[in-house]
């Protein structure tokens, strides 16, 4: 979906001292985005983390952030994206230039288990989130409106699935497959008319599959490291031959922040990582990593606990992202290999095993999910 073409101002003059409010920042795109945006050279200005931390939400993943910046340039605000009370005394408390929203239930097995949950967070609540931001910004002054961004992040599954050829590109019409899917298309729709009808100044992106560090166990690639870890069976759907694009979650943040720094009003952007595999290749690659890096007891490879299990219902083919358009625009491109991303994000679980133990012990068991009863 291509949204109204608006006139876009480059703000990096500004972007360093804006202050920013980011919806869904204690998950792992949100808190890795918050760690880029406290790394970019001269950022000086505030970020407000507002989160429900549900079971995907976690505050350890910025600790460092909270340590040094706490109350001063960096502000947790626990609230749920449909307290609009709360929203709007956040919104008139910090005065943010730009609004980052993450805010998601993000996991199809678990939308498949509770459809209803994903509407009432990823439908009803981007609409409330909206309508918050807009009586914010039209009661902000014109320089003030002027600047303003609402950037909301979406995925590629809003696509479909593709066959063997072809790649998604930001024309391509939506047809969501899974509910997680359809209550992020229904979100993104509601961006699009909040604009044409409002005026609000948005931005969309749709990104490709996500791995890096402090991404929760329940998918494919952390679960597949902490099941080795533990010398436990590798779960693949079907016979693994669905194909998905891999996105290293730095190189998205990246993209992100140049689409709110200069993407054009209205626009829609696609982020992939032009890295398709198939799933049992990942698991596979993963599996020759950890050889490597922490043999198993009696020296046997990893591969060997690969087991293929029921399929998920509903299971896309395949996804794949043209991100010609942010590449062409921005100047944006992946700087993380494939290869060279996957040891990283495997020598992470290795170091934070503390991180995902405390998850499984209180939140995530590895359990399969998705299998409605």
């Amino acid at each position: 979906m291509t949204l109204l073409c608006g006139c876009g101002i480059l703000l990096s003059g500004n972007m360093k001292k804006n202050t920013l409010l980011v919806t869904g920042g204690a998950g792992f795109i949100g808190s890795n985005f918050i760690h880029h945006v406290f790394n970019q050279p001269g950022f000086s200005g505030k970020v407000v983390n507002y989160d429900s931390l549900t079971y995907a939400g976690n505050q350890d993943n910025l600790l460092q952030i909270q340590k040094k910046w706490q109350g001063q340039r960096y502000f947790f605000i626990k609230g749920d994206v449909n307290d609009r009370r709360l929203l709007h005394d956040t919104l008139a408390r910090f005065k943010p230039h730009a609004i980052v929203n993450f805010a998601a239930e993000s996991h199809v097995d678990r939308s498949i288990d509770a459809p209803l949950v994903f509407i009432d967070t990823n439908i009803k609540g981007t609409a409330a989130l909206l309508e918050e931001a807009l009586a914010y910004w039209q009661s902000a002054t014109a320089a003030e409106r002027e600047k303003f961004r609402f950037l909301h992040i979406s995925t590629d599954e809003v696509f479909g699935t593709l066959a063997e050829t072809g790649l998604f590109s930001e024309t391509t019409p939506y047809r969501p497959n899974s509910p997680y899917a359809a209550s992020k298309a229904a979100s993104d729709h509601l961006l699009h008319a909040w604009h044409i009808t409002f005026g609000l100044p948005v931005l969309l992106t749709n990104c490709s599959n996500n791995y890096g560090p402090y991404q929760f166990p329940e998918k494919l690639i952390p679960l597949m490291i902490i099941n080795c870890l533990h010398e436990k069976p590798l779960p693949v759907y079907g016979r693994g031959a669905n194909i998905r694009d891999w996105l290293y979650v730095a190189d998205h943040c990246q993209a992100l922040w140049q689409v709110l720094d200069a993407g054009r009003i209205g626009e829609s952007y696609n982020i992939g990582g032009g890295n398709e595999l198939k799933n049992i290749d990942v698991v596979k690659n993963i599996c020759a990593i950890m050889d490597d890096l922490k043999p198993r007891t009696g020296g046997k490879p990893y591969r060997e606990l690969i087991t293929f299990v029921s399929d998920r219902p509903g299971h896309d083919y395949r996804y794949a992202i043209d991100f010609s358009k942010i590449k062409n625009e921005l100047g944006w491109k992946p700087q993380h290999g494939y290869q060279s991303g996957l040891a990283k994000t495997v020598t992470w679980y290795i170091d934070h095993e503390a991180w995902w133990r405390a998850i499984q012990e209180k939140k995530y068991d590895l359990g399969r999910l998705g299998i409605r009863k």
